[in-house]
């Protein structure tokens, strides 16, 4: 009989060895894809980061180039009467409309990539503490 009660009290540490090592396994497992999803959410964000800046230098660029159209429409249109400086105020106005949809563009890029932290994964890695602990204290 004092056999058999070694040999249970040997299964029982095994297998509360092995259930900790899985434990900690399954943890570190855990960790892993939290740090992947974390990772892929600020590549999101950067990226989106990355358009709406890209979207409004082109815009700014745009820009400088209506300037400079109007400027040629206002020369234009003291040098003669009426075809050539209308043309020029058309494209201008032309270029105001995409300079302002790239601009809008490049607004709602920022607003979605700002602020670049990855919200859903340290979320995600709150809820996993937190059920962590509600079944570690029972």
């Amino acid at each position: 009989m004092h056999t058999q009660d070694a040999e249970s009290r040997t299964d029982g540490e095994t297998s509360l060895g092995a259930a900790a090592k899985q434990v900690a396994e399954h943890a570190s497992a855990l960790a892993r894809l939290e740090l992947e999803l974390a990772k892929l959410e600020v590549t999101r964000k950067i990226s989106s980061l990355g358009k709406g800046i890209a979207f409004g230098l082109v815009a700014a660029v745009l820009l400088l180039f209506m300037l400079g159209f109007l400027l040629a429409a206002g020369a234009a249109a003291l040098a003669t009467t009426t075809s050539t400086w209308l043309a020029l105020l058309l494209v201008a106005g032309g270029l105001l409309v995409v300079a302002g949809l790239l601009g809008l563009l490049a607004l709602r890029a920022i607003k979605k990539g700002t602020p670049p932290v990855p919200e859903q994964a340290i979320r995600e890695a709150k809820l996993t503490s937190d059920a962590l602990k509600a079944d570690g204290g029972t």
